[in-house]
């Protein structure tokens, strides 16, 4: 994954996932299309937001899990 592509869904997860929500399979992926569009807008496409990490479905449904929206493992 580049820096920028990093850099922007750890700041992303930071301000837009809620740390007093519990996950469900709907707020998750709602959040995952607003990041995939959000990332577009910023000139990020998909493929570069999920080179290394995967899923980004599963690194937004940590952070909810997680209740620590800053950092995703």
């Amino acid at each position: 994954m580049s820096t920028r592509s990093t850099n922007f869904l750890y700041e992303w997860i930071s301000k837009n996932v809620p740390e007093t929500v519990g996950a469900d399979i709907i707020s998750v992926s709602d959040m995952t299309v607003r990041l995939f569009a959000d990332a577009k807008a910023a000139g990020i496409g998909s493929v570069e937001l999920e080179e290394d990490i995967g899923s980004v479905y599963e690194a937004i449904l940590d952070a909810f899990v997680h209740h620590d929206a800053g950092l995703v493992d």
